[in-house]
């Protein structure tokens, strides 16, 4: 097979580099997950293989469906009753409860790659947003005391939220140099998504973020060979609602593949997560309250044409583990993408392309 590969490497490293650009059709959204109430901006997963590699120029769409289904008990359950009850941090708190979240995403994220080389690399902007639904619910008893003061909370809670969530800009720049490829990226929330304090589910994290970070995809098209990683940090502003503050979190997504044809590939993807900083205005019972997670999952890719464009499908899903301060469980991710078909370049000058996802 190693033959085929030979015979077809440069129009497998443009079709590749076209996927690339596709797969990093995947900048994504959230809904309840880590920081506050175990809820953060960063959504594990965003990135998988072929993450570096260059797009072809021209406007592009990548379209996800997102779907997750977490649970938590302990310190998670207690913040998010604080927070929803309105309880003054101050009070003693002691909590036996179980908190349930699934959310089910689409996410739409257009794109433009420039053709114009900027600082001998190509430019990609895009702007993902989210629609969706999240159902969370809070089961167990609550006792706050403050003083002579003793309130207790016994039973289920449960609600559901339908809508938008917040939008997330992005600025990525890509360099390829023969199976090499590397990244440099910025993004941030723009809280414009559904979101109450008060409510149990929300779309919207109810604060801004910005966050940056670069990566690195070793693509080999004679042997199929592929890796891929992406490694950032980001930094989250005050919720104006609760005051308070995530901390510094540093996450790294990572995703192999074996490429079987030219059309089809199997792999492996992957994601750590982990706050470097305690947050702010928590619960000085539940504080430091420092997010934690590790997932790791199968995945697949088909690519094809679609007209005068380049096809992309990419399932993967991951089952988390070593949760700290977060829910946990398991999430899976269907995208489909359309980006500019591969053009015939030269042996000396390969094709470029690429790009990445969301949150819950």
């Amino acid at each position: 097979m190693q033959g085929a590969f030979t015979d077809r490497r440069h129009s497998f490293l443009q079709t590749m580099i076209v996927a690339a650009a596709v797969c990093a059709l995947t900048a994504v959204p959230r809904s309840a997950q880590a920081d506050e109430d175990g809820v953060s901006f960063w959504l594990p997963g965003n990135y998988g293989s072929l993450a570096a590699v260059p797009q072809q120029p021209g406007w592009a769409v990548a379209i996800i469906n997102y779907y997750t289904s977490v649970s938590a008990s302990g310190a998670v359950s207690a913040a998010r009753e604080v927070t929803i009850g309105n309880l003054n941090p101050t009070v003693n708190v002691n909590l036996n409860a179980s908190l349930k979240s699934r959310a089910d995403l689409g996410i739409i994220d257009p794109s433009y790659t420039f053709a114009s080389a900027i600082l001998g690399g190509r430019l990609t902007l895009d702007m993902a947003g989210i629609v969706g639904t999240n159902t969370t619910t809070l089961s167990g008893t609550l006792t706050a005391a403050a003083g002579p003061v003793v309130v207790m909370r016994q039973g289920t809670l449960s609600d559901t939220e339908s809508g938008i969530g917040d939008l997330y800009p992005r600025a990525t720049l890509r360099w390829n140099s023969g199976v090499n490829s590397w990244m440099v990226y910025g993004t941030g929330d723009i809280p414009v998504g559904a979101y109450n304090s008060s409510d149990l589910a929300n779309l919207g994290i109810g604060h801004g973020a910005v966050d940056g970070g670069l990566g690195y995809t070793y693509f080999n098209p004679q042997t199929g060979h592929e890796f891929s990683a992406v490694t950032g940090l980001t930094y989250n502003l005050i919720n104006p609602s609760t005051n308070y503050q995530n901390g510094v979190d540093w996450h790294l997504d990572w995703g192999a593949s074996q490429f079987l044809s030219k059309q089809f590939s199997l792999g492996l993807v992957g994601y750590f997560y982990d706050q470097l900083t305690a947050d702010s205005g928590c619960l000085p019972a539940l504080c430091p309250f420092e997010s934690r997670v590790i997932g790791v999952g199968p995945q697949m890719t088909l690519i094809f044409p679609v007209g005068k464009m380049q096809g992309y499908l990419n399932l993967k899903a991951y089952g988390e583990f070593d949760a700290q301060d977060r829910p946990s469980g398991w999430n899976a991710w269907l995208t489909f993408s359309l980006s500019p078909a591969p053009q015939a370049t030269t042996p000396s000058s390969p094709s470029l392309v690429t790009k990445a996802p969301p949150r819950s």
